[in-house]
Formats: C-alpha cells, structure tokens, sequence
C-alpha cells in the first residue's frame, strides 16, 4: 500500500515511511493510495471470526509489507486484548462502549497499535524518535499509556491547561520515564498549532526526529476502523431476523478532530453495510455549519463540558472530503451532523440514566442526543428508542471514555456517584508533574532543542 500527501506535493510512500513521518514533507496528511474492499461474503459470516482475525483482516492492506505478518499478528493481539461490547440501551438504541482499555478511552486501540508499530519500526536506530502530540483529552493518556517504556522513543505530550478533567490530567502526567507532560496556557488549538509548527521548522527537524500520535498519524487513524466492525458483528447477530433481514442501521460518533468518524466512513467504502452516519458535535460545530451550507469556516475553539472534542479547525475533516472526492452532495447523503449544547448534554446524561439505568459520558452523551435528534427526523422511530414499525432504524452510538473520566459532570446530573476503578484509584493519588508553558511556538522550539 502507498500513501500521498494530501496536499500532493511530495512522493508517495509505504506504511512504514507515513508512520514515522507523520505528516508528509509538503505538510499534507497521508491517505492511501487504495481502499481495500471487502466481499459481502466477509460480512454474511462475520460472525464465525474472532475480533483479532476481523482486526487483521482489516489493516493488512494498509501496511503491505511493511511489518512481517507474524510480527503485525502480535501488535495486533496486543492492541485489542479488551472487550468492545454493544450494550442495547433501549429498544433499538445501542451504546459501542469502547472505554476497557487501560486508560479508559476509544484512544487506547489507535495509541496501542501506533507504538508498536513505532516501536518495531524503531527498534534498530541508534536516534530516539520524539513522539510530539497535542490532546484535548484521552489522546495524551492513551499515547502516554501506549508509548510508557517503548525504547528508543521519548513522547512529549501538550495539553490545554484546566481544559482537561482531572482524571484525563492525572493519566498523562503521572507515568514519568519516557512521557513528559507540557501544560499549555490555551486552548487545545493551541496545542495543535505549536505541534504543527515544529513539524513545519527546518531547524528542529535537523536536530530531532519527530513524529506525531495525533489522528493525523496514519498508524493512530487506520485502526480505529476495527470499532465499527466489531460493533456490525455484533448487532447483526442480535437482530437479524428469521428472514435475514436487518433494519436500517445508523452509527452516531462523538467528534472533535474527527479521525474516529473518518475511519468508520472509511470503514464504510470498503464495504460495512451502515445506513447512516451522524457527525454528533458539542458548540464547536464547524463540521455542523458545513453541512448545513456547504462551507467550512475554522473558528476558536469554545470549551465544553465534553472537552476531547472542543476543535475549532479538525485536522481529519480533510480527510473525510477526500474519501468522497470532495462531493458536498455525497458526503452528506451519508452524514447529518448535530450541534449538542451543554444544557442538553447534562439533561441527557440525567434522562438515559434514570429511563434505561444507563450512564453515559458527556461525550457519548453528545452521540446519543444527536442520535435521537435525527431519528425524530426520519420515520420509524421516537426519541424514547421506541419503535414505530419493522424497518424503523436502529442506532448504535459510540460510548467513548469511561464515565469517571468526568465524574465532576456525570455526578451532578445524576445524583449519585461514579463508581470508580481501579485503575483510577491507583493514580488519583499520584503526583501530577508537568512543565508550564505559554502558547507562543518559540517557547515549545526552545525546550525542544534544549532536550
């Protein structure tokens, strides 16, 4: 599998080459050359494969030859060692939870398999390789987790100062060792531009290797396909009748940058039969007001209580355009796409839990408003998840992070405590070490360089 730069001024180059790069030499993000398609016949007995062999199945077009077969087996294994259960919410509503990885978030599968495919790539150089990423939340606990350790590589993580929850704060600047947290005075755009300048210095880039774990990072973006695989396997099984027929199927996604969203639609061109997608946003809704009117105008990003996805400018939007030849009318035939307000997120969280005894985070909170909202739309269906006849659509919507990621919004809400894991009580007691920093590039440049 090749890769071009999506601005399509510099030379394709393999799994391997876009991996480590991150971005290509003319700033473009990397997208492949190809889309594997895959057989209906894949999907009528998807059932009978485990999730690794659905996983392998998958990615094994995107990196060719680029890591033995054996070798990508194990990484792999290794990045989908945890459950992904569908859990029916209401009648033919359904949370994808995807929070039993170590950190708690969707993020650990890409975080997972981007280290070890780093750290396969890496492991015969003599240089370290620095991991530069900027989080609006989960990305920095996840790639702090997924990347404590790996050798050869030292990971420096930016992240808005009091934009994030305290859990999310604790995940990211309590490992030590290879991970070293910078807590910005700004906004996660902020995060995102000074990433995005150091990629752009000739002089840091001749004294450093950099690489990037954010979305934009094929290795971080390409398997976040596997959620939406799982979460078909699954609902299928449940719902297909003696006749086998399904109903419509429609997949709301949380989204910030909008790599997770990206990678279900590139799911969809290589054949995973989903009806609909819903582009579920907090108030930065740049993504929305596109498909409202066909324009896309970045603005500052607001805060929310749903924080991993307040993005004024998503760096995958451009992809998403590409995977549909930058048709307005085809992209959104597939997408609608919600703005979800503060008010609204906090009485959602309230309401799924005391109708269905289900306890959403703020984010899968945003996906199954918006979910509700577009069903209300279209015929079949009630907001409750009741349905009105046979073909009346069914929702799945993503479940992102774990409640106790933001049990200082859950909790009131709801009135009654988050129960905690252990994996959070272990570090909630921990240290927090991180350097402050402003937003202005100059001051990253300079640690950087001193490092």
């Amino acid at each position: 599998m090749k890769y071009y730069s999506l601005n399509k001024q510099s030379p394709d180059v393999d799994f391997k080459e876009a991996s480590i790069r991150g971005q290509a030499s003319d700033k473009g993000l990397y997208f492949p050359r190809s889309i594997p398609a895959l057989p209906p016949s894949f999907f009528d007995a998807i059932g009978e494969y485990s999730k690794e062999a659905i996983a392998l199945r998958v990615i094994s077009p995107y990196v060719g030859d680029a890591i033995p077969a054996k070798e990508l087996e194990r990484i792999v294994g290794e990045t989908i060692n945890f459950e992904f259960p569908l859990v029916r919410v209401s009648d033919n509503i359904f949370s994808l939870e995807l929070f039993h990885g170590p950190t708690l978030a969707f993020k650990d599968v890409g975080a997972r398999f981007m280290s070890r495919c780093l750290g396969y790539f890496f492991k015969e150089k003599k240089n370290k390789a620095v991991v530069l990423v900027a989080t609006s939340g989960d990305t920095g606990g996840a790639v702090a987790d997924g990347f404590y350790g790996v050798e050869g590589i030292e990971v420096i993580i930016l992240y808005p100062s009091g934009k994030v929850s305290s859990v999310q704060e604790k995940q990211l600047t309590t490992l030590g060792k290879n991970i070293h947290a910078l807590e910005i005075d700004g906004s996660f755009d902020d995060c995102q531009r000074m990433v995005k300048q150091a990629f752009m210095d000739e002089e840091l880039n001749k004294a450093l290797f950099l690489t990037s774990a954010n979305s934009i990072n094929v290795a971080r973006w390409l398997p976040q396909q596997f959620y939406y695989f799982f979460a078909w396997k699954q609902w299928q099984k449940e719902n297909r009748t003696l006749s086998g027929a399904l109903p419509p199927l429609v997949v709301s996604t949380p989204s910030g940058n909008f790599g997770n969203l990206c990678a279900g639609l590139l799911a969809y061109r290589s054949g995973l039969p989903v009806d609909h997608f819903i582009a579920a946003c907090n108030a930065n809704d740049v993504v929305t007001q596109y498909f409202g009117n066909g324009k896309y105008q970045p603005q500052p990003a607001k805060p929310t209580l749903s924080n991993a996805m307040d993005v004024g400018d998503p760096s995958n939007f451009v992809r998403m355009l590409e995977l549909f030849d930058s048709e307005y009318g085809a992209l959104k035939d597939l997408v609608s796409s919600y703005s979800i307000s503060d008010n609204e997120t906090r009485e959602i969280i309230s309401e799924v839990y005391s109708k269905f005894n289900y306890l959403p985070d703020p984010h899968g909170a945003v996906a199954y408003a918006a979910l509700i909202r577009y069903l209300k739309e279209h015929a079949g269906a009630q907001g409750e998840g009741k349905i009105k006849t046979k073909d009346a659509p069914h929702g799945i919507f993503l479940e992102t992070a774990h409640p106790i990621k933001f049990y200082d919004v859950v909790e009131p809400a709801t009135g009654r405590p988050v129960d905690m894991p252990a994996a959070i009580r272990d570090i909630m007691h921990k240290e927090k070490v991180s350097l402050r920093m402003g937003s202005a590039f100059e001051e990253l440049k300079e640690y950087l360089l001193r490092r």
